[in-house]
């Protein structure tokens, strides 16, 4: 790979450096997988890597020294075989979750995700942020400040428990005596950190809209609160990217599926397909130009023209 794109360039040129950043989205989420793939495929790491919620589970594990391969058949061995110890988890409550991962009692909705992740999580995954093999920023949300927080340091899995405590679904997260939940209620796309960090940045959105959402004619309560919070994301990441946008910018067209339906994870896999096509292109061209900047926006299903920035 590295000789395709070192063709024609003195033998000491040397490629240029790529931050990457994966937004939050849950079960759409999934689709950084493919993403990551792109990455070892074409044999290059991030230099550093920035995740919202499970852009921060998925980042954390990448950034752990887990290859891509190795994420993928994790994340489906634990949704094909292990939904029996996820049912355990919700059913551990006092007051029961009646719907696997799909509908929940407002007031049984305060879960875990500590316990969470020490049910998903490999053992290879790191202990704490200096033993990462790449830099990671994640990003949770203080609920007294009501502004993103940054955590880059210390223990590793609080850090991304408190980034993925989606609001009614998952209790708070107590750092430094700080109650933190999801980091996409401030910052759903966090490319903005990882800005000016490398030659390349390219961020990965997993809640572009690219289809009418499905909640059905009478959604419970949490769906409801669910999809608001997605309308917000949603706001959040278009605001931000009319004033600044990454080098390349991959909008996934998972939209169609609902944020907890991890119950399908080889249905978004396969509709993430063209996206991690379109990531390998862009990156190829990219890496070929030697990081020139500039802004490359594309959706799964279309590619935009480039603008100079």
């Amino acid at each position: 790979m590295n000789q395709q794109l070192h063709q024609g360039n003195p033998p000491s040129a040397k490629l240029p450096s790529v931050a990457l950043a994966l937004g939050g989205g849950g079960a759409r989420g999934l689709a950084h997988i493919l993403m990551l793939e792109v990455f070892d495929e074409l044999g290059i790491k991030p230099t550093i890597i920035a995740g919202t919620s499970i852009g921060a589970l998925y980042g954390a594990a990448y950034a752990s020294g887990l290859s891509a391969k190795q994420i993928r058949a994790y994340t489906e061995e634990i949704l094909g075989r292990r939904l029996d110890l996820i049912r355990q988890l919700f059913a551990s409550r006092s007051e029961p979750v009646q719907r696997l991962l799909r509908v929940v009692p407002v007031r049984s909705s305060l879960l875990n995700s500590a316990t969470l992740l020490d049910l998903l999580y490999p053992d290879q995954v790191a202990k704490d942020f200096s033993e990462l093999s790449i830099p990671l920023k994640v990003v949770a949300t203080d609920l007294a400040s009501q502004e993103a927080v940054v955590l880059d340091s210390g223990p590793l899995r609080p850090a991304v428990a408190a980034s993925i405590a989606i609001p009614v679904l998952f209790s708070p997260v107590i750092l430094d005596g700080r109650m933190m939940v999801d980091g996409g209620l401030a910052n759903p796309l966090p490319f903005d950190l990882i800005d000016g960090a490398a030659d390349i940045t390219v961020a990965i959105d997993v809640n572009a809209k690219t289809a009418k959402a499905d909640i059905g004619p009478r959604p419970t309560a949490v769906e409801v609160i669910v999809q608001s919070i997605q309308i917000l994301q949603k706001s959040i990441t278009r605001e931000r990217l009319r004033y600044r946008r990454p080098d390349i910018l991959i909008q996934v067209a998972v939209d169609q599926f609902a944020v907890l339906e991890f119950t399908k994870p080889r249905e978004i896999l396969e509709a993430a397909q063209p996206a991690k096509d379109i990531l390998r292109r862009e990156l190829l061209r990219a890496l070929s130009s030697g990081g020139q900047r500039r802004e490359i926006g594309t959706r799964a299903e279309s590619h935009v023209p480039v603008h100079p920035k």
